[in-house]
């Protein structure tokens, strides 16, 4: 059981990591309805999943440049500097780019070309966000100071969450 804050209330709820991946899903779905705004819809995703997340060190997005051919340069995001353009030949991001498919990395520091934008970093899990022609416009990108910070949860709750943000 992972012990979430309930937002407004005064008291604490148990519950598991994929209730609390389906309630914020939920939650940014409601708040981004209607939203024409990429930009928007990031920094919703963003806020509010860093929210929810006690081990979630940096919680954002890369989006494709369209200006440079397969690059990622920082989008919205949660959490301490993060780099500012990371080319698809080179980690994490650079490799779930190019695959177009979410890497779970249970240490960034044995994996190789890894970027290291903050050196607090030691987990970290992306994901890619696609628009409705199946073309990779940004990945999501959550980094944890811990070890192996993520899992199967953490890749259904958070490829839910990309797959309803692309505008």
């Amino acid at each position: 059981m992972a012990l979430a804050v309930c937002k407004g209330a005064t008291y604490l709820r148990l519950m598991t990591k994929a209730q609390i991946y389906k309630d914020v899903l939920e939650e940014i779905a409601a708040v981004i309805e209607r939203e024409t705004s990429q930009t928007a819809r990031y920094a919703t995703a963003s806020c509010l999943l860093a929210g929810r997340f006690d081990y979630f060190f940096w919680t954002g997005f890369y989006e494709v440049d369209p200006l440079k051919e397969a690059e990622l340069v920082v989008g919205p995001y949660q959490g301490t500097l993060g780099c500012l353009r990371i080319p698809f030949s080179r980690g994490v991001c650079g490799a779930c780019a190019t695959k177009k498919e979410t890497i779970i990395v249970r240490d960034v520091h044995a994996f190789e070309g890894h970027i290291a934008c903050d050196s607090q970093t030691n987990s970290e899990i992306v994901v890619p966000v696609l628009n409705a022609q199946n073309e990779l416009i940004a990945v999501l990108d959550v980094d944890s100071t811990e070890f192996g910070s993520f899992d199967a949860d953490d890749q259904a709750g958070l490829e839910a969450i990309a797959a309803i943000l692309a505008v």
